[in-house]
């Protein structure tokens, strides 16, 4: 399937195949199609090319009120005016549901998102976090065979978007429907999805299980989107990669993607909390700590290495052996990977930055 705006092309030739009650997450950056994807699933929009099936049968070409799906958007589109209860009720009273039966539904549907005694209030008088669950109530009462979840916790804080997670990953527990939910948060996607559709340009780069995506990432892309990836130069001789001419040796676990033959010079990836940091004499150091924050149970450091490149580490405070206490800015360190943590990402590319970060360490 792909979608065109003129010579702008959204989705590029996108195949993708969802299982009947999966919790399917697309996750990317602005622009790359999610959403695009989700509004040819929901009849929004209509493909340039491509077909599309819900349930086994064609849906192109039929109104978003005739598909077996349902929307939720980060903008919950309630009515001010209507109790509670009979937002969630709208949608079966447009269907011809007669009132007393529709009442039950949509009771229904707020116990299941845990709003039952807010039946009668009015939108105003809810909390964003509530407010996100009557828009979900109002979907989950016409019993789609589909819900499309477009974003919808952008507009809620932290704490709330947490508390959501674990509420939507619940309920689609109970519910047994087809999830499918665009985000660009990768901690959304990678803490509630059955698999997630990592895209880039309107491609899908990788359709895997979240604990495959984190572990194994199938591009450069990939790596660098999820999750925090230190990205560097070095030279790699099978599966060992050497920096500082040497000095700092670490061993490569995946190879994302193969630097080409006759060229040993790659760029590695390797995430902070993988990275152990340690007080060394300055003339064993493998660079110096620029900044150490701490982030509430670990510390975070930011190191310059002895060629100019940056890393960032992060350390467990209350880990055994623990020595985070030693770790202050202007400190000189030593560093060990965790076997097999590194990731070959490919040839080594200009970064600046990576390579525009030149310091004399002994300053």
């Amino acid at each position: 399937m792909s979608k065109r705006y003129g010579d702008s092309v959204a989705v590029d030739n996108l195949d993708l195949d969802i299982a009947h009650g999966e919790f399917l997450s697309l996750l990317g950056p602005s622009g790359c199609g999610k959403t695009t994807t989700l509004k040819l699933i929901a009849g929004f929009e209509q493909p340039s090319a491509g077909r599309i099936f819900i349930g086994g049968q064609p849906a192109e070409g039929l109104p978003p009120h005739k598909r077996d799906v349902n929307t939720v958007f980060q903008h919950y589109a309630l009515f001010p005016h209507l109790t509670v209860v009979d937002n969630v009720a709208y949608g079966l009273k447009q269907r011809g549901v007669k009132k007393t039966e529709r009442r039950r539904q949509a009771a229904e549907a707020l116990e299941l998102v845990g709003l039952a005694d807010r039946a009668q209030g009015r939108p105003a008088d809810l909390s964003g976090g509530q407010q996100q669950r009557v828009a979900l109530a109002r979907a989950l009462v016409l019993r789609p065979r589909v819900l499309l979840l477009d974003e919808p916790l952008g507009a809620l804080d932290l704490k709330l978007r947490e508390q959501m997670q674990i509420e939507l990953k619940r309920i689609h527990a109970e519910v047994g429907l087809t999830f499918v939910f665009v985000t660009h948060d990768q901690g959304e996607a990678l803490s509630m999805s059955d698999r997630i559709a990592v895209m880039n340009a309107g491609r899908i780069e990788q359709l895997a299980a979240p604990q495959q995506v984190y572990d194994a990432p199938a591009s450069a892309f990939v790596a660098s989107f999820i999750g925090e990836m230190n990205k560097l130069r070095a030279h790699v001789h099978g599966d060992h990669a050497a920096l500082l001419g040497g000095q700092l040796q670490m061993t490569v676990g995946t190879t994302v993607h193969a630097a080409p033959a006759g060229h040993n010079e790659a760029l590695i990836g390797v995430r902070p909390q993988d990275v152990t940091v340690n007080v060394a004499d300055e003339a064993d150091a493998h660079g110096r700590i620029e900044t150490a924050m701490l982030t509430g149970h670990s510390m975070q450091l930011v190191i310059l290495l002895r060629d100019g490149q940056r890393m960032v580490a992060r350390q467990d405070r209350y880990g055994p052996g623990s020595a985070t206490a030693a770790l202050r800015a202007g400190e000189h360190v030593v560093i060990t990977a965790a076997p097999n943590s590194v990731l070959l990402l490919g040839p080594a590319v200009p970064d600046l930055s990576i390579t525009d970060h030149k310091e004399n360490l002994d300053a």
